[in-house]
């Protein structure tokens, strides 16, 4: 748990555990939020083969994760920690263009 703490910069196990329960409803609300979404753009299990639809969806849910997670984060306190987190993962996959001053 002190590496992860060491690595994350941050400073008490509470802080360990909001990030944890951040990571988790905000899989579970990323996923949520594109169901409606794929029926709003007309992408159903009904319209198309399920080899279409899932990678679509999975797709679909990927930005919306990474729009929501700051979100979620503020709401536990923690928007500065999942802040940073996204610029740097974003930073990873070449969108660093995005944080540049």
């Amino acid at each position: 748990m002190e590496k992860l703490k060491e690595r994350w910069g941050i400073t008490s196990n509470l802080q360990i555990i909001l990030i944890f329960i951040v990571f988790a409803i905000n899989g579970s609300f990323s996923a949520w939020v594109a169901d409606p979404v794929t029926n709003f753009i007309g992408i159903t299990k009904g319209s198309m083969s399920g080899w279409i639809y899932w990678p679509l969806r999975i797709l679909l849910i990927f930005p919306i994760y990474q729009l929501t997670l700051p979100i979620v984060g503020w709401l536990f306190g923690q928007f500065q920690f999942f802040w940073n987190f996204e610029k740097k993962f974003l930073s990873r996959i070449g969108l660093g263009f995005l944080f540049k001053k």
